[in-house]
């Protein structure tokens, strides 16, 4: 399963819907967008030492997704495909779901927009 931000942030804040879907995927995959997005989130919190040490333990446990040549294609058909649609969604979210889809692996998160991208199954706690 591949974590969206807020899925990433559930998790560290122990709700207990998300740890339990989190607990129960077959494998854990971190999109580096992500990483990046949680590292911003976090870098003025109050427990930000918290949240470090327990996203490097995390890093250790799972794969971490970069952008590729691959990853550039699925992002085009997405973008194409939402904006026939009429169904744009945020940047970050479009490589997010360019990833799950390249992988094929379901997307936990509560963003409801992924539901417009096609062939792109998300996970809500």
């Amino acid at each position: 399963m591949i974590l969206d931000t807020n899925a990433l942030s559930a998790v560290a804040d122990d709700e207990p819907g998300a740890v339990r879907l989190f607990s129960q995927a077959p494998s854990i995959e971190l999109p580096v967008i992500v990483l990046g997005e949680y590292r911003f989130g976090i870098a003025h919190s109050r427990r930000r030492n918290q949240y470090e040490s327990w996203l490097e333990r995390l890093i250790a446990a799972t794969r971490i997704l970069a952008v590729d040549n691959q990853t550039s294609i699925h992002y085009a058909h997405i973008r194409a495909e939402l904006k026939k649609t009429g169904h744009p969604i945020p940047s970050n979210d479009l490589w997010i779901a360019a990833l799950a889809r390249q992988h094929r692996t379901p997307l936990m998160s509560h963003d409801k927009h992924f539901e417009a991208v096609q062939h792109l199954m998300r996970m809500e706690w």
